[in-house]
């Protein structure tokens, strides 16, 4: 059973790849929001992986944060994640991201355990 004060944290160079001008020529060099927010899901996600029952995963319903500060190429951004509430298959996480030098990204995300055989088949039918 998950309880909240889990916590869990990711560190991720940037590489151009990940920078909004990759994602849309003319834009900036540095992390884009999209990226920045795989980040984020991705380390909420492997906070609770090994505390969910066989065949469940997390799938993302909610985010609310900021992105404070540009990050360049070739710097580390480190995420950390705090399970803050469970309410049954509702999981919300505080977040924060830092590059080497400041805080970057703040805020809440939710997360919603599902079973993940169940869930894709129901995906699937929306393509019917």
């Amino acid at each position: 059973m998950l309880k909240t004060g889990l916590t869990h944290e990711t560190k991720v160079k940037v590489e151009e790849n990940m920078t909004a001008g990759a994602l849309r020529p003319g834009l900036v060099p540095v992390l884009a929001t999209p990226v920045l927010l795989a980040i984020i899901e991705n380390t909420c996600y492997e906070c609770v992986m090994d505390h969910l029952e066989p065949g469940q995963t997390t799938v993302g319903t909610g985010v609310n944060i900021t992105h404070e500060a540009p990050t360049p190429v070739g710097m580390t951004v480190t995420a950390s994640c705090r399970l803050k509430e469970v309410e049954g298959r509702r999981l919300v996480f505080q977040i924060e991201v830092k590059d080497e030098h400041e805080v970057v990204s703040r805020g809440d995300h939710e997360r919603f355990i599902v079973d993940m055989d169940k869930f894709v088949a129901k995906s699937r039918q929306k393509a019917l």
